[in-house]
């Protein structure tokens, strides 16, 4: 092989190369290539195997922070309260005409039976017409009398029908099971934990029984509204396949973008495959560790797809032009692994705290993302900053696409005018661009904050945000609003009491007290209590007189009326009330107007003898999460900021550096947060890890570019000269990458899924905002804190990161 020109003080044939040089990983990996290339294999081989027995699910009690007092106080008396917490409801409506016709009532018992069988439900808690818990009771000559809704001997006779709309409406159930128009009734179905044989309940199997009913009953004249967790995550599931389709749409993208940049068919393909397997690897080691991928982690993939074309764009760029210059293929994998490798490991390190800080949020399915994320980020650091560059040495790159990537560079040496482009970014490295740029930045900055302080906590829309507005499910939460005065959204205070003492006068009192404060509040539509039943019974027992509806200071007739009230108002022990509050919404508004009122009130009234505890019901743990999400919000932030910036200043020893990396990732954090709000978008479970995960890939760009721009000034170049062969050796590839990328997640505007469709628009936009960050404020902020005598070498520092001939 004829001699090569000497590169960084290395002779470049393969033959000459000394292969004892560098540091030891790079001997340890390069002299080595066949083992490394034999073990992934059989790692990707085995773990693939592995990724085939992924499932996907979800669980009720991942979504909600267990570890809050509220979450405690509900799974402490879960037993005895009353269907508060996963439960579905399933609205039968009558199209023409109403509930009281045999042919509907009818349909409605074998629908009943049915869902009465599946599996996970609470049969002993389940109501519907048909249930015998379904009871009415009235006042007659006689005193109370009482007996289940559906009249004994029912024939679906007039006779009948016209008892049991009696019945109905002395049962206090219009509003509750029977819609106010009596057009539709309502069967509540709430869910154990756990199925008959121990195992968690299927969610996606669940709904697709309850969509199956719905397709047959619907088939016989009746109209199906179903609501409930179980439904959403049905829902989610469901929309899985328009994610997968998505995340091909987006490798595709990936791929046809780097292949347009380098023309070079092999390398792209390795870039694309590299990344895969570390998909693979990822989604292989989740059931090794007895984890499942649910509808909030099933975007990770695509993630770690997307860093890991981001870093192998890099190493393929770097390998390229060293090939361009004249090296071997090996010689040039090892000498792009020697300068990268330390910025590449990391940035894929800041990217992996920015998923661990996720870990501090107690919300276990948002703790799992995390995990699932740090797996996918180490699985990148051997098939990306190893794996590729070993490959690459085998294949190398196309000749001409080698020859191509270093036009710019040449025409640069030989004097000619940069490329336009290059020569506008150039202009940032000047005083008074780089001065605009700040000021800039700065006045967005302060605007971008202002906005942001108007971000709210939890959701902010009716129905399940994370489905359209559209969305079969969120129109059945329409309709189920509109004809019930019972809305789905319950928040419920638990009121402990001595055993046997829950019909105490005072105790009553102050129940009945927080009632009728609570009544006033803007959002509640309704509520039910011990404390209301006896002012309902007082007045049926003076002929429905409402001069008598009021709550009656005698302590025997508060005991006759405990005796013969519901469960679900008291415990079996008469030692537990439960106040049950109907919202118009679960908007964070709401809950935390009505939370803040229950606090006040506990604070003044608590005492030996009463304790008003939150919160059970659907409402009072959303009320619970979005207190842990907005607790977590800052400590996130404070914890992923704080790491990458010690990582920063661990890899490039100068204060100066880091704060020019990290001030355009905190603009973007701003603006991204003001954006939020703009869209309407709430800071909840979905979207809180957005911001981490922005700022963890968000420094990537940042790094590369300064590291070779910090490489170059060491070398005595000025900021311009350095700038500049940092855009021609990892700024290309930071644009192709910024771009490439923010094009595959914008795709997800289209999923049917609301808050993938919200995360892919705010991962895009932090995408080019961080981009332009790293283009345009990188120099900007270099030309003030990066001055040339504050540049020090670092300490054990490998060769020169900007590889040029001699």
């Amino acid at each position: 092989m004829s001699a090569i020109p000497v590169h960084g003080g290395v002779r470049s044939d393969s033959a000459a190369f000394d292969p004892q040089s560098g540091a030891w990983v790079e001997r340890l990996l390069f002299n080595r290539r066949g083992l490394v290339v034999l073990l992934c294999t059989l790692v990707t081989v085995l773990l693939g195997w592995q990724a085939t027995r992924l499932e996907l699910n979800a669980s009720f009690e991942k979504t909600i922070p267990g570890s809050h007092p509220y979450i405690q106080n509900y799974l402490r008396y879960q037993h005895e309260l009353s269907g508060l917490g996963n439960a579905v409801r399933i609205v039968v409506a009558q199209p023409q005409g109403s509930l009281y016709d045999a042919r509907y009532l009818e349909t409605l018992q074998r629908l009943s039976d049915e869902v009465f069988l599946l599996p996970g439900v609470d049969r002993a808690r389940m109501k519907s017409l048909w249930t015998p818990s379904t009871r009415w009771i009235g006042v007659t000559e006689d005193g109370l009398e009482g007996g289940p809704v559906i009249p004994d001997g029912y024939d679906g006779s007039p006779a009948k029908l016209q008892q049991l709309a009696a019945n109905v409406a002395r049962s206090g159930e219009v509003g509750q099971l029977v819609a106010h128009d009596a057009g539709s009734s309502m069967i509540f179905v709430p869910l154990l934990s756990q199925g008959a044989d121990g195992q968690p309940i299927h969610y996606a199997a669940l709904a697709t029984q309850l969509e199956a009913l719905r397709e047959r009953y619907q088939a016989q004249g009746v109209q199906l509204h179903i609501t409930g967790f179980a439904k959403i995550v049905g829902d989610l599931i469901g929309g899985v396949r328009a994610v997968l389709g998505f995340f091909a749409l987006a490798v595709a993208i990936a791929a046809a973008m780097v292949f347009g940049y380098t023309r070079c068919l092999r390398s792209t393909a390795l870039v694309v495959l590299a990344s895969l397997v570390a998909v693979v690897w990822q989604l292989g080691l989740l059931p090794l560790m007895g984890q499942a991928l649910d509808p909030y982690s099933i975007l990770v993939p695509f993630l770690v797809f997307a860093i890991g074309m981001s870093h192998g764009a890099q190493k393929m760029n770097g390998i390229m032009q060293d090939v361009g210059r004249g090296m071997h293929r090996l010689v040039a994998a090892r000498m792009t692994f020697r300068r990268l490798f330390l910025a590449g490991l990391t940035a894929l390190l800041a990217d992996a705290v920015g998923f661990a800080v996720l870990l501090v949020i107690d919300i276990q399915v948002i703790r799992e993302l995390a995990l699932a994320a740090s797996i996918g980020v180490a699985a990148l650091i051997f098939t990306n900053l190893i794996l590729l560059p070993v490959l690459l040495s085998y294949v190398g790159v196309s000749p001409q696409a080698a020859a191509r990537s270093l036009r710019a560079e040449q025409a640069a040496d030989e004097g000619a005018a940069r490329h336009p482009l290059w020569a506008w970014l150039d202009h940032f490295t000047t005083r008074r661009w780089a001065s605009v740029a700040v000021l800039v930045a700065v006045v967005l900055g302060l605007g971008g904050y202002a906005v942001s302080r108007q971000l709210q906590i939890g959701d902010l829309d009716p129905g399940a945000p994370e489905l359209r507005a559209d969305s079969r499910y969120n129109r059945d939460v329409a309709f189920v609003n509109q004809h019930y005065g019972a809305s789905s959204d319950v928040l419920a205070v638990m009121v402990r009491t001595p055993e046997g003492q829950c019909s105490n006068l005072e105790t009553l009192s102050l129940v009945d007290a927080l009632e009728w404060q609570l009544r006033q509040l803007p959002g509640v539509e309704s509520s039910n209590t011990l404390a209301l039943l006896n002012r309902r019974m007082l007045a049926g027992l003076n002929e429905g007189n409402p001069r008598w509806y009021e709550f009656l200071p005698n302590q025997d007739m508060l005991n006759t009326v405990t005796a013969s009230a519901p469960r679900g108002l008291y415990n079996d022990a008469c030692s537990l009330l439960t106040v049950y509050v109907y919202l118009q919404d679960h908007k964070a508004d709401t809950l935390a107007r009505v939370v803040e009122h229950v606090e006040a009130f506990a604070q003044t009234h608590n005492n030996e003898r009463t304790q008003f505890l939150l919160a059970a019901g659907s409402a009072g743990i959303e009320a619970a999460t979005n207190i842990v999400v907005k607790q977590a919000w800052g400590l996130m932030l404070v914890l992923v900021y704080g790491a990458v910036t010690l990582l920063c200043f661990i890899t490039f020893r100068s204060w100066r550096a880091v704060l020019v990396a990290m001030l355009p990732l905190v603009l973007t954090s701003m603006l991204a947060e003001a954006l939020m709000v703009a869209l309407g978008m709430g800071v909840k479970v979905a979207t809180l890890p957005v911001i981490a995960l922005g700022v963890g890939i968000g420094v990537d760009y940042a790094l590369y570019i300064l590291s070779v721009t910090l490489a170059q000034l060491r070398e005595g170049k000025s900021l311009s000269e350095a700038y500049h062969r940092a855009l021609l050796f990892t700024g290309k590839v930071v644009m192709l990458t910024g771009v490439t990328l923010a094009i595959g997640v914008i795709t997800w505007v289209a999923s049917p899924i609301k808050f993938q469709a919200d995360m892919g628009l705010l991962l895009a936009f932090m995408f080019l905002w961080n981009m332009l960050g790293a283009l345009l404020l990188v120099p900007a902020l270099a030309h003030f804190l990066l001055k040339p005598r504050a540049i020090a070498p670092v300490p054990g520092s490998a060769a020169p990161l900007q590889a040029r001939q001699a």
